[in-house]
């Protein structure tokens, strides 16, 4: 892993900068020489959840702060370890690594999202770190509505040394995805990411052409996709939430990729899908590097995201 910017906890704490100074601030402000009581806890629950980390996260907050500190005067800084605690405790259990598994030969991982969110260039960098790892990849271009995806994706395959299949411009992603499928199989592939166009505006013809990918996938393997990818962008904010919903009834979501984490103040949404939806996160992206796409980790991103140090915040 590049060492670039300090290491990455030192890039995660960059990336998150807009969402931590945000909060920071309005938690200094709120918090000099004052008592926790009840009109502090509720104007502490209304700026958590105007920095996106959304209602149940800022009750959670307020109730560990209130059990711990309640009429007593608190200090901005214990407000933050507390803030970072809660996020740590409520990410832990959902950050999981991508998990290969070598018996499927090749596991097959489709990859969805709203056009926009950076699936294309998430497949690239996964595929390039898979690599790195010594394993065998093939890329699906199954956004075959836009030609600038099945570009992209061949310009990452050769970039990287994945095999790439592609069709025309317009063609069947079906029919991509089976084609792949069997090549993969044929080279002894031991991963396939298959790209997949996000168009929402029409939510019965995606749910049909995901259906119809995942039809075909059984054709060959009866298990596959082994797992569904959604890839969100951090900078839409509480739309992610919409988003998460439609996926999850169009496809069978199986976990989380979260890109562009490093423009925006919204950083906060990750915790609050956390919260609510309980799927697995793989994957978090804060920055356009190749390497600026990493395995997701709960304590570091929850002390980055309130402004901390790099060490486990001890139990509030």
């Amino acid at each position: 892993m590049s060492e670039r910017k300090g290491g990455w906890f030192q890039r995660l704490k960059d990336g998150l900068g807009r969402s931590a100074g945000s909060l920071v601030q309005g938690i200094g402000e709120l918090f000099k020489k004052r008592k926790l009581d009840r009109q502090a806890l509720q104007e502490l629950e209304d700026l958590l959840i105007a920095a996106d980390l959304g209602p149940l996260v800022a009750h959670d907050v307020a109730e560990r702060l209130a059990r711990d500190r309640f009429d007593k005067e608190v200090s901005d800084r214990e407000v933050r370890e507390a803030l970072a605690a809660t996020v740590a405790e409520i990410l832990a259990p959902l950050a999981r690594p991508l998990a290969v598994d070598p018996a499927n030969r090749p596991h097959v991982v489709l990859v969805v999202g709203v056009n926009g969110t950076g699936k294309t260039t998430t497949i690239g960098k996964m595929a390039k770190a898979l690599r790195e790892a010594g394993q065998q990849v093939t890329l699906a271009a199954g956004d075959t509505f836009r030609a600038a995806a099945i570009e992209q994706l061949q310009l990452w395959g050769a970039r990287v040394g994945a095999s790439v299949v592609a069709g025309e411009q317009g063609g069947d992603p079906a029919a991509v995805a089976f084609d792949a499928l069997r090549q993969a199989r044929t080279a002894g592939a031991d991963i396939l990411l298959i790209d997949t166009a996000g168009r929402l505006q029409n939510k019965q013809n995606l749910m049909a052409e995901l259906e119809k990918i995942g039809r075909v996938l059984k054709k060959l393997d009866p298990g596959a996709p082994h797992d569904t990818l959604l890839v969100l962008d951090a900078t839409t904010g509480q739309n992610a939430l919409q988003q998460v919903e439609v996926f999850r009834q169009v496809a069978k979501v199986t976990g989380l990729v979260m890109t562009k984490l490093d423009g925006t103040a919204k950083g906060g949404v990750l915790v609050a899908l956390a919260r609510k939806f309980a799927l697995p996160i793989h994957f978090i992206g804060v920055g356009e590097q190749a390497d600026d796409l990493q395995p997701f980790a709960a304590d570091g991103f929850a002390r980055a995201l309130a402004g901390l140090d790099a060490e486990r915040a001890a139990a509030s």
